[in-house]
């Protein structure tokens, strides 16, 4: 079983504390002053909506979540940096020397399904600590999220075929890192990120490209050379110059026990089929067939039909194309009024036109119906009376514990990721896993 680590620095520990905005520091420093910060509070992470025709989202990134909310902490280089920008109060700044997350978060596991105000992920602290981790939060979960729910309707496109992840060279490069783990725990199978694969333990693999090709007098030279360092058993890139030649040369390098051909330009389609049928005249019936270039799910699915063994994704994965926003928002929806532990909350929510959300502290279930479908999503406030459930339906709690008290309680394994995620898409029904845009799928917006 694969497991997650924090990213390597000098010290093991580098500080998230200045990966935030200005005003949720000042803000802090107001709350301060006038005690409120003090207070017992809850935030919760959701989506007013999926983007236009999506039908499910995909959590992803609460682990990283979790871990940039335990080095949420202000060291000497950062309070040095926010003592030169002289824009925050003695008081506030001794604050945050002491600052220690010690509250709870509550949330949805990494690859669960998301709806409209799905509550993914609860804060439960003192105002102070859960006001300046919005940014943080965010930043995280809308990322990691937009790119496991673009991967996830790859994945189904693929309908069984291999995926390789290869975003890196398109986004940040810490992105690409956290990419590549959000398309792991949805189903991709490999990796081209080598940081990846040491964090996160997911297998990746590559071989050679055009420059590789075209450093060579000729390309049956390249390809003698990629046999020498590999074996057969590799893929070649057949159209630096032309497909069909390309494809002769690979094989009369590598013989019929060729591993596979990539083919990156051209009319995937047509490509593939040529591919297939110069492969088999060859005799090399068992050479697989590699696509890439810009691919979506829509892409792949007009791809259904021809002989392609794997695809190659990477820009329509990473980039807001095909991975566009989460759009999730994180709010305050119930505070005390008064300090102390055992102070009652009261529900608090924005009303503004277009923006709002309920307020109070919820709890999510998702109930299933005899064959195992999903047919509701209960999101319920302290007040709300939920209706009784069929006898034959099952209803399934959605959140749990993440952190308790600031520590951590729920290890993070990618396999157990990815194996939830595959039972959560499995309760759809088929209608609501088509690419066609359509409604979601359920709704979080119950009570």
């Amino acid at each position: 079983m694969t497991t997650w680590t924090a990213p390597p620095s000098l010290d093991g520990r580098p500080s998230t504390a200045l990966l935030t905005d200005h005003y949720e520091l000042t803000g802090l420093d107001a709350a301060l002053r006038s005690g409120v910060a003090h207070h017992r509070a809850t935030f919760e992470v959701f989506a007013r909506h999926l983007p236009p025709g999506r039908r499910y989202g995909v959590v992803a990134g609460m682990a990283r979540a979790v871990d940039a909310v335990e080095r949420f902490r202000f060291a000497e280089p950062e309070l040095a940096h926010l003592r030169k920008r002289a824009f925050l109060s003695p008081e506030a700044l001794d604050h945050l020397a002491a600052f220690r997350f010690d509250g709870d978060l509550t949330g949805y596991h990494d690859g669960e399904l998301y709806f409209p105000y799905s509550p993914i992920l609860t804060v439960d602290a003192t105002f102070g600590q859960g006001l300046v981790l919005e940014t943080i939060l965010l930043s995280i979960l809308n990322h990691d999220a937009a790119i496991a729910a673009a991967g996830a309707r790859m994945v189904g496109a693929a309908d069984g075929r291999t995926t390789i992840e290869g975003g890196g060279r398109r986004t940040h490069e810490e992105a690409a890192v956290a990419a590549a783990l959000a398309a792991r725990i949805v189903g991709f199978d490999v990796t081209s990120n080598l940081e990846a694969g040491r964090r996160f333990g997911i297998p990746t693999a590559g071989t050679t490209m055009h420059a590789f090709t075209l450093a060579h007098a000729t390309e049956a030279e390249a390809f003698r050379a990629q046999v020498a360092a590999f074996g057969p058993d590799t893929t070649f890139l057949v159209d630096t110059y032309d497909v069909a030649e390309g494809i002769r040369n690979a094989v009369a390098a590598a013989g019929p026990g060729i591993g596979a051909i990539r083919i990156d330009s051209g009319d995937l389609g047509d490509e593939a089929h040529r591919a297939r049928a110069l492969l088999d005249e060859l005799g090399a019936p068992g050479c697989q067939i590699v696509v890439s270039g810009d691919l979506d799910e829509h892409a792949m699915a007009a791809l259904a039909d021809a002989p392609v063994d794997r695809y190659l994704l990477g820009t329509r994965l990473v980039t807001g194309s095909g991975a566009p926003t989460a759009e999730l928002v994180y709010k305050l929806v119930a505070i005390a009024d008064e300090p102390g532990d055992g102070a009652p909350q009261r529900p608090v929510a924005k009303t503004s036109a277009g923006k709002g959300h309920r307020g109070g502290r919820k709890v999510a279930t998702r109930v299933l119906d005899a064959q195992g479908f999903a047919v509701e999503e209960r999101v319920l406030g302290p007040t709300d009376e939920p209706d009784p459930v069929a006898p034959d339906h099952v209803e399934r709690g959605l959140q749990v514990p993440w952190l308790q008290q600031g520590q951590p309680v729920r290890p993070f394994s990618v396999d157990a990721a990815s194996a939830h995620h595959r039972q959560a898409l499995a309760e759809l029904r088929p209608e609501h896993r088509d690419l066609a845009p359509g409604e979601p799928a359920l709704t979080g917006h119950g009570g």
